[in-house]
């Protein structure tokens, strides 16, 4: 794997797409994977840039021919990763993000336990609530069952490799950018980036 794979999971209404968003308008080779869903569009989403929407027999074909490298049920809809569309992406040295569920991440990283996993959570209950509810694109009822299933959602933090806390966007997405900026200077990184470069200065040392 020449790029690095970074999973971003969170509960609903954390704040995870919109940090998502701006991480990647403001971080060059860095790329997110768009995921197949069966759940119909919500206003202002387009089919291929936010996701690819499919039908759910499409959807379970697919999960029949082994095509997605992670799927989940989630409220009654089907979310999956393209395993073809992520391996291209690394293989091509770019850096690919995930932006999905816990469920979804775990599987992900017993496929590449390398990958580093961030969990976002928000700064308590009642931003969350304000969250779900100012979106405007859900029911009462499916905000309620978001709610519920948010303390079983943010109690996988604990797999994750960072956590971040979206409490304050700006402060947010720094860190979020600091753990990408991190992750290019490690030594495997760096050694690939720079082999040339690194043969040079040791060729030039033994010379002296």
């Amino acid at each position: 794997m020449i790029g690095s794979l970074f999973i971003i999971t969170a509960a609903s209404g954390t704040g995870k797409t919109s940090l998502v968003k701006q991480l990647l308008a403001t971080t060059n080779e860095l790329s997110v994977s768009v995921s197949h869903t069966t759940r119909p569009p919500r206003p202002g989403e387009i089919d291929g840039h936010h996701y690819h929407f499919i039908e759910k027999d499409t959807f379970t074909a697919a999960i029949d021919e082994n095509k997605f490298l992670e799927h989940a049920e989630v409220f009654g809809n089907y979310y999956g990763t393209s395993e073809q569309s992520v391996r291209a992406q690394l293989a091509a040295g770019i850096d690919v993000i995930l932006e999905i569920d816990w469920q979804g991440a775990q599987q992900i990283k017993t496929i590449f336990p390398e990958a580093t996993m961030v969990f976002i959570l928000p700064p308590n209950i009642a931003t969350l609530r304000q969250r779900l509810s100012t979106r405007a694109t859900d029911s009462v009822e499916v905000i309620e069952q978001r709610l519920s299933g948010a303390v079983t959602e943010m109690a996988q933090y604990v797999h994750a490799d960072y956590v971040v806390v979206n409490d304050n966007f700006e402060v947010a997405l720094a860190e979020l950018k600091a753990i990408i900026v991190a992750d290019r200077q490690t030594l495997a990184r760096q050694q690939r980036r720079y082999r040339r470069t690194i043969a040079a200065l040791l060729d030039n040392q033994a010379d002296g």
